[in-house]
């Protein structure tokens, strides 16, 4: 699976922007598509998760009620859709999948990553 993550930006406080991972090869359908990002000097952090064939989600505190995680089957695309940005959710972004289906918020789980994208939020 090739993953390529794409709609960052620099945006400001308060507004919106989503995030598409275009999927090519095939993703099986207990296959646990996540994002994750990460902020200069810091570690890598969990964002959001969904399982491909019953769309089950799951968040991160940090984003929960501000972050939808969605997939589009047909068009093999993962998305984020971001509201309400702050200037801590600067970072660079990646999608990730996870063949095996561990449904699990740690990135090592992951088998394949998108080569990230950045959002920028200013004041």
């Amino acid at each position: 699976v090739q993953l390529q993550a794409s709609g960052g930006g620099l945006v400001q406080a308060g507004n919106s922007l989503r995030l598409s991972c275009a999927a090519s090869g095939r993703i099986f359908s207990s296959t646990v598509m996540g994002w994750f990002r990460q902020a200069p000097g810091k570690e890598r952090e969990f964002i959001a998760m969904i399982r491909w064939d019953f769309g089950r989600t799951y968040y991160g505190e940090s984003v929960k009620g501000r972050f939808t995680i969605s997939r589009d089957k047909a068009k093999n695309t993962l998305y984020l859709q971001m509201n309400n940005l702050k200037l801590e959710d600067t970072a660079v972004y990646y999608c990730a999948a996870d063949r095996n289906g561990q449904w699990s918020s740690r990135s090592v789980e992951y088998d394949y990553w998108g080569q990230g994208t950045l959002v920028t939020v200013s004041s």
